[in-house]
């Protein structure tokens, strides 16, 4: 083979992956949880997940993180909600259950348990879960002690970042059959 024609496979090949590669179809994230999740104090522009999409804009992935939290929702709140904020084509959940079920005296079993029950929903949709449920350092909180402040969802967002980005796998998305 001719230098010409390697140099014009190699230009045709780099035209064509650029082309495709405008053409992926976006991560879809979605964000669930109660009030820190929607944004109370600070709407849902300021809110971890709006952050979080921008981050992996940064790192120039093609990413919509929808926020689905509810003020107020506690973890069976979120179990019955599940499956109709969890539209079909949903890559990845965050699932951020917050503080409320300490709030409203559900005990640490079902709260475990319905936690429980959300993953496994969503994995036998084939969707990948993030349960974020760390400690917030203190210096986050806003003068209620219960809500977030900027600072404390661009933490989150920052925290979260790595994780999304280890479960992308761009081929496997392309690739599934809720693309097409």
């Amino acid at each position: 083979m001719t230098t010409f024609r390697k140099c014009s496979i190699a230009i045709a090949v780099c035209v064509l992956a650029t082309v495709c590669a405008g053409f992926t179809k976006p991560v879809r994230v979605v964000a669930v949880g109660a009030s820190n999740t929607q944004g109370w104090y600070v709407g849902k522009q300021g809110a971890y997940p709006a952050k979080l999409e921008s981050l992996l804009r940064e790192k120039g992935v093609n990413a919509n993180v929808v926020n689905a939290g509810v003020p107020f929702d506690t973890t069976a709140g979120m179990l019955k909600r599940i499956d109709s904020d969890v539209p079909r084509g949903t890559d990845i959940v965050i699932l951020q259950p917050g503080g409320n079920d300490k709030r409203f005296l559900v005990t640490k079993e079902q709260r475990a348990a319905n936690i429980a029950a959300m993953e496994r929903r969503l994995r036998d949709r084939a969707i990948k879960v993030i349960v974020y449920d760390e400690e917030i350092p203190p210096q986050y909180y806003a003068f209620d002690f219960i809500h977030l402040t900027a600072d404390g969802h661009a933490f989150i967002a920052s925290q979260l970042l790595p994780r999304v980005l280890a479960m992308i796998d761009r081929r496997a998305i392309a690739a599934s059959p809720q693309a097409r």
